[in-house]
This record gives structure tokens, C-alpha cells and sequence, in this order.
């Protein structure tokens, strides 16, 4: 059995897809215009506030 909740497991289970890198046809759909995700976190430097 796991230790985590059901609730912090969904919650650490967006963020893990909120961190990923843009997908190349979206670069060039736009033109560079978008070119990275912004909200991209570094695991060391940047910790999550996520309660129980």
C-alpha cells in the first residue's frame, strides 16, 4: 500500500504534466512565437507546495 493519498497522487500527477517541454509541431505551427513552456520547474531549485 501506498503512503501517499489519492488526492496528493493526482495532484503530483499534473504537475508532472504541467513540467513537460512543448511538443515540436506547436513550435512550428507558430512560428517560434511559442517556442518553450514557460511554467517548466526544475526539480531542485523550485520545490511544490502541495499539503496532504
Amino acid at each position: 500500500m501506498s503512503r501517499l493519498s489519492k488526492s496528493k497522487k493526482m495532484r503530483l500527477a499534473h504537475e508532472n504534466r504541467k513540467i513537460r517541454r512543448l511538443p515540436a509541431f506547436v513550435i512550428i505551427r507558430t512560428r517560434r512565437r511559442v517556442a518553450f513552456n514557460r511554467r517548466r520547474r526544475d526539480w531542485r531549485r523550485e520545490k511544490l507546495r502541495i499539503k496532504e
